[in-house]
């Protein structure tokens, strides 16, 4: 009967979680360790399968059979390097499968043909470490949320009243708009707002001349918008109170410039910086500068000079006085392509940058020089959209028929007259109207809130779709935790592979009860019954206790006449059994 009611039946791929508009996760924080645990390695192929089965997915969702580029790393020998490659060729093989059994994908489409690109954590080791002093990384990176399926930060209204947890999602309109800006412009902006918004319910305002009925029905209308609203702007101007009162305590002011100069290779006036040795020290011997934010800079000075001898590295652990499971933090690195340690005579050049330093120029008048450094991933995109990304470093998993995909920012040649050409000095951007090229990258092993700003930002000003897709979301803290794990057991990771296979419950396999057998009915008559015949036989009845006498002697006849049957059969039977002489020795 159902298939009379079913018109088209299709199959919805969504084994990914979208968590903002254009950043997907696969909510999989083990896929740090698998990949890159020294222990895991005979997981990696399986749990690659099934991240190219999600990346598959997404782009079935997408409509997109894009053209797929992957990162391959120059300068390096770890062991993971080779991820990439090998991830990029299980997704292709699933698309190319998909595609040969369902003949409607790609769908028509006047989009340009998207891509993919598939890059993993050792792309760049800065972007998280690095203090952001954007909104959303700020509040991630300093303050105590709670996250899971959703976030949560305990804010109180006011002071007379206890917080209590209020979510940050997509839903806050506040949210959206201001979670890329940056803090030192983030607290007036707030402020601009919630004074418009009490402009624009002056009804809530309080007035001295007495209330009427008319003020007082506007004032209940309006009460559920304005008190989301209220509770919005009080949760937002808690957290950046929060916030900065952490900048302020911690230092971070002095923190954040000399990492700025360790991740671009420039100081604030774009130059080679000086002494950076030296402000490093000066910031490790400082009371005031936390545990975790002196092996950060530890840390980043390591990967600004591509190593160190050991006794330097040793030196620098003692300035800082870590304890001694954070130096396995910072050797671990090296399984992710950083180098630690070098030999006295290495003659590597140091301050080694994948896409090199930023050229000489004078910094914008509205920017911060807290915030000069710009996530590899955003470099990428920018090549990428001007044709020029290195097709060495990022080569086509099909470079026969999509190397032509890469120029996609270069002015294609027409192969028609020059009449009918239209002149490239007439070509102008493309407007919203038209259909935007998509472009979805893929950040194995994690990825940060700076990268996925980059990626907002190179969407709105290159004016294509692009999509950050990862296993989960990195903040600095879970970053070092990660990387610290990956010298430990393999049994205190509690990989969901070593778990326990799910089993359903046992009482689905018992059997039902078989109900106990019912008494059966003795064959043989009860004592009364054989007692009561023994009577009728002989004719000698009890009287009865109820009733009269005469109602017994009409009984007497009928008790008579049953015995004298009874006798006759007897009888019958014994004439036969002398019949027959069964039993008799008689011939």
């Amino acid at each position: 009967m159902a298939k009379k009611h079913i018109v088209q039946a299709s199959v919805l791929n969504i084994d990914y979680y979208p968590r903002e508009s254009h950043l997907i996760t696969f909510r999989d924080p083990w896929s740090f360790p698998t990949l890159y645990h020294p222990a895991c390695n005979h997981l990696v192929r399986q749990h690659l399968d099934n991240l190219a089965q999600k990346i598959v997915s997404i782009c079935v969702s997408l409509g997109e059979y894009p053209a797929i580029r992957y990162y391959s790393p120059q300068t390096t020998n770890h062991e993971a390097r080779v991820l990439c490659s090998h991830l990029a060729r299980f997704v292709q093989l699933q698309l190319d499968q998909y595609a040969q059994y369902n003949s409607d994908f790609p769908p028509p489409s006047p989009r340009p043909r998207g891509h993919l690109i598939i890059t993993d954590r050792s792309l760049d080791l800065f972007a998280p470490l690095l203090h952001e002093f954007t909104y959303q990384a700020m509040v991630h990176d300093l303050l105590r949320l709670t996250e899971g399926d959703k976030i949560f930060y305990k804010a109180s209204i006011n002071q007379s009243q206890p917080g209590k947890d209020q979510e940050i999602s997509e839903k806050d309109g506040i949210w959206v708009k201001y979670r890329h800006l940056h803090m030192k412009d983030l607290l007036d902006q707030l402020v601009q707002d919630f004074n418009a918004f009490k402009a624009q319910n002056p009804q809530f305002a309080d007035s001295e001349g007495p209330a009427t009925i008319n003020g007082i029905k506007d004032m209940l209308a309006g009460l559920p918008k304005f008190q989301e609203g209220k509770e919005a702007y009080s949760l937002h101007l808690t957290l950046t109170q929060d916030a900065m009162n952490v900048f302020q305590e911690q230092r971070l002011a002095d923190i954040a410039s000399v990492e700025q100069s360790l991740a671009t290779g420039l100081d604030e006036d774009y130059r080679k910086p000086k002494n950076l040795a030296d402000q490093v020290v000066r910031l490790l011997d400082d009371d005031a500068v936390l545990f975790p934010d002196r092996l950060r800079l530890i840390i980043q000075y390591l990967l600004y000079r591509d190593g160190l001898l050991p006794t330097d590295v040793q030196k620098l652990l003692l300035h800082a006085r870590l304890p001694s499971q954070d130096s396995e933090v910072i050797y671990n690195l090296e399984l992710l392509g950083a180098h630690i340690t070098r030999a006295l005579k290495d003659t590597r050049p140091g301050a080694r940058f994948p896409f090199g330093k930023r050229e000489a120029q004078p910094p914008p008048s509205d920017a911060s020089g807290l915030s000069r450094f710009d996530p590899a991933l955003k470099v990428i995109l920018d090549e990428l959209s001007r044709g020029t990304l290195d097709q060495t470093m990022f080569p086509f998993t099909k470079p026969h028929l999509d190397a032509a995909d890469g120029l996609i920012g270069k002015d294609d040649v027409s192969q028609a007259s020059l009449r009918s050409a239209k002149p490239t000095w007439a070509r102008t951007r493309p407007s919203k109207s038209e259909p935007r090229q998509r472009i979805l990258v893929f950040m194995a092993g994690g990825a940060t809130y700076s990268e996925s700003r980059a990626c907002y930002e190179a969407s709105h000003s290159l004016n294509k779709d692009i999509y950050l897709a990862t296993s989960h979301m990195l903040t600095p803290s879970l970053y070092l935790r990660q990387v610290g794990d990956l010298s430990v057991d393999r049994r205190r990771l509690d990989l969901p592979s070593d778990r326990p296979k799910p089993r359903a419950p046992d009482h689905l396999f018992e059997k039902e009860a078989t109900p106990p057998p019912s008494p059966a009915k003795s064959l043989e008559p009860s004592l009364d019954k054989i007692q009561k015949l023994r009577l009728n036989d002989e004719g000698l009845l009890p009287m009865p206790t109820n009733g009269s006498a005469q109602d017994h002697k009409q009984a007497l006849p009928a008790s008579s006449s049953s015995s004298g049957r009874l006798t006759k059969d007897k009888d019958k039977d014994g004439e036969k059994k002398k019949k027959h002489h069964f039993f008799s020795s008689k011939r």
